[in-house]
């Protein structure tokens, strides 16, 4: 995994826009490929690297256009299959029933709103277009809901690669080892606030969900 990471930062740092683009739509996928390997690693780029031709801005938007192309093709793939076939078929595309369960549980109980916090959670971010696809959610709205919550994910890592990168020497920049251990480092606070921010949203959420009627 750590040969794999160094790899996807070369490319991010060699393949600019297009390179977040592509991990991006690939992490959207069922391909495990972090996204905090790959949006900070560019936002550093972007703000130590004047010739590099990015920007925060710009990380922000490919990542973001990565992440719905992704979660598209997830969204329409299971649409067109249906759950009997994403539930015999899934394992060997890394959805293993258990996994699978996990998503549809989770979409069902959150419905739209689910699709927005999905999107800073961890495994559920991978998996969540799939169910949506399944119960045949709207399109429009489940882009929408996609590119607002992989905007905010991807602000809040452009945001984290900022800062890893001013703290950063210029023999540092060029180690990738070096950066990962950075940002690893700055990365808790911020994934611990969201984190919170989910729960209590959850809480929230079934706290006021209706209760089914007493059997009689």
């Amino acid at each position: 995994m750590h040969h794999l990471i160094e790899v996807w930062f070369h490319w991010v740092q060699t393949g600019g826009y297009a390179a977040v683009f592509w991990l991006m739509a690939l992490e959207s996928t069922v391909v495990p490929i972090p996204s905090e390997v790959v949006i900070p690693p560019a936002a550093i780029v972007a703000a130590t690297q004047q010739g590099s031709g990015m920007s925060l801005i710009g990380v922000v938007i490919a990542g973001t256009l990565g992440s719905w192309f992704g979660s598209a093709i997830m969204y329409l793939v299971a649409r067109w299959l249906g759950r009997a076939a994403m539930l015999r078929w899934g394992k060997y595309f890394l959805v293993p029933p258990d996994k699978f369960a996990r998503a549809e549980v989770f979409m069902r109980r959150y419905e739209a709103g689910g699709i927005f916090f999905a999107r800073l959670l961890p495994v559920i971010r991978h998996l969540i277009s799939i169910p949506a696809g399944i119960i045949r959610m709207g399109f429009v709205k489940f882009s929408v809901l996609t590119l607002v919550g992989a905007g905010v994910w991807c602000s809040v890592l452009a945001w984290l690669g900022g800062r890893v990168g001013a703290k950063l020497t210029q023999a540092q920049l060029q180690d990738a080892e070096a950066i990962i251990k950075a940002t690893k480092s700055e990365s808790f606070p911020i994934i611990g606030a969201v984190l919170l921010v989910c729960v209590l949203y959850f809480i929230g959420m079934r706290l006021t969900a209706p209760r089914p009627a007493s059997a009689k």
